[in-house]
């Protein structure tokens, strides 16, 4: 049953996760059977040895003695497995965890500083603003991208003069620069030249062979990654024309025929992204790629609307399927600052159940109990935090109804009260605070965590 629970479940990430399971378990059973228990192979080798030694055999019914406690332990162990597998995950893992683990592992492509895929970190990336001639504003805003944890920066250059700007916000911050390349293969080549990290651009966008080829070469001799971008609102027409509509299963024949052109040249420095403005198409497309490649992949939801709706559905797109195991760095797309994608994109893995580095504040909506500023309070926390760098979770509470159990796998947190809030620190209460600054006494406890 635990054999065919995992091989089910590997089958949903692709064949070659599947084979790779299908080996290890060949092994392991291989391994299982030469246990020295009676019931198994193992068992029958030590009773010969055992004669040969002595030169008796070992008599019948020890054997068959050996032989029936030997299968009451087995049974007992695949009960054991059973109830494992029923209760849906391990012993101490909860269920988030056990999904947040299940990662689909891709081949590893360096991005300059940065390496993705495998088991690397998902790395948080956005892309600046700012017009690409003017230069000072790109590397003013490079910098705050940079301050704010951006892992991966990605820079417009529509034409070859544009590679001067590449070059500034390059040599102004430490994070790799991803060139974004449509038709202009002499802009790849131009970036290449000044040290871009990666190229961002569609091989069948740039016209015949040769420029292709051109890029290709330009990008194996520095060793510069090439990430794929297909985006649904604007797939090739032949595609569109097959299918009607940027269904996932075109986007997904966009992507695989873009990748076929780097191929063709033998480059499989290659990174994916298939992003479509509708989540449930969007997340579609993705599990279907996965399913077919292990180049690594980018996630993101294109287009997502206003700001606050680009929240919604990129928590939505980009959480789902980081929650299924795909993704192997992210882009939160918003109509706002880059910075405040960075901050979206932490925020994100965060609530999937990724270790991100920094604070978490977490709230109660607060109700007619709340008797105390809670929601001013935790807003504040937040900020005065921000920069810390210590992993902690700070909980902020309404009330001391729920507010001690609602908190209780945080580090610190407060509940209050009328004129006073209770300090808790990993769920135990400690003392009040009590007066017109319960916020700086809380903050000063805050920092001795």
């Amino acid at each position: 049953m635990g054999i065919v629970t995992a091989i089910g479940q590997a089958a949903s990430y692709g064949w070659q996760d599947l084979l790779e399971l299908l080996v290890l378990i060949t092994v392991n059973l291989g391994i299982f059977n030469l246990l020295p228990f009676p019931a198994l192979d193992g068992g029958k080798v030590v009773f010969l040895l055992i004669e040969g030694v002595t030169g008796h055999a070992v008599p019948e019914k020890i054997q068959s003695g050996l032989t029936v406690a030997a299968f009451a332990l087995l049974f007992g162990l695949m009960i054991l497995q059973l109830t494992t597998i029923s209760s849906g995950s391990l012993p101490g893992q909860c269920d988030t965890e056990r999904k947040t683990t299940m990662r689909q592992l891709k081949r590893e492509v360096k991005i300059g500083n940065v390496t993705i895929g495998g088991n690397n970190p998902i790395a948080v990336q956005t892309m600046l603003n700012v017009p690409v001639e003017d230069i000072e504003g790109n590397v003013a805003q490079a910098k705050r991208c940079e301050a704010a944890g951006c892992q991966i920066l990605r820079v417009t250059c529509p034409s070859a003069a544009d590679a001067k700007c590449i070059e500034a916000v390059k040599n102004a911050v430490n994070i790799p620069i991803v060139a974004d390349i449509h038709f202009d293969y002499k802009a790849a080549l131009a970036c290449a030249d000044v040290g871009v990290d990666k190229i961002r651009i569609n091989p069948g966008n740039i016209g015949d062979d040769d420029r292709v080829k051109a890029v290709v070469q330009a990008c194996q001799q520095k060793n510069i990654p090439i990430r794929i971008g297909v985006n649904g609102g604007s797939l090739e027409k032949h595609i569109l024309a097959k299918y009607g509509a940027p269904v996932p299963e075109a986007m997904v024949e966009s992507a695989l025929y873009h990748v076929r052109l780097l191929e063709k040249f033998d480059f499989n420095n290659i990174v994916i992204s298939i992003k479509n403005s509708n989540v449930p198409r969007m997340m579609e497309a993705y599990r279907q790629l996965s399913a077919v490649t292990d180049y690594p992949l980018h996630v993101g939801v294109t287009e997502a609307g206003t700001y606050q709706m680009g929240l919604l559905k990129s928590g939505m797109g980009i959480g789902g399927m980081l929650l299924e195991g795909i993704g192997d760095t992210i882009r939160v797309s918003l109509a706002a600052e880059p910075e405040k994608e960075v901050e979206a994109g932490y925020n994100i893995l965060r609530a999937v159940g990724f270790p991100v580095a920094g604070p978490e504040v977490i709230t109660c909506p607060t109700c007619g109990r709340t008797q105390y500023p809670c929601t001013e309070i935790a807003n504040e926390v937040e900020k005065r935090l921000q920069g810390y760098k210590k992993s902690i979770k700070v909980a902020v509470m309404g009330c001391v109804v729920n507010g001690p159990g609602e908190a209780r796998e945080a580090d610190i947190g407060i509940a209050g009260g009328k004129g006073e809030a209770v300090l808790f620190i990993h769920g135990q209460p400690i003392k009040k605070l009590t007066g017109d600054n319960i916020l700086d006494q809380f903050m000063e406890e805050i920092y001795k965590i």
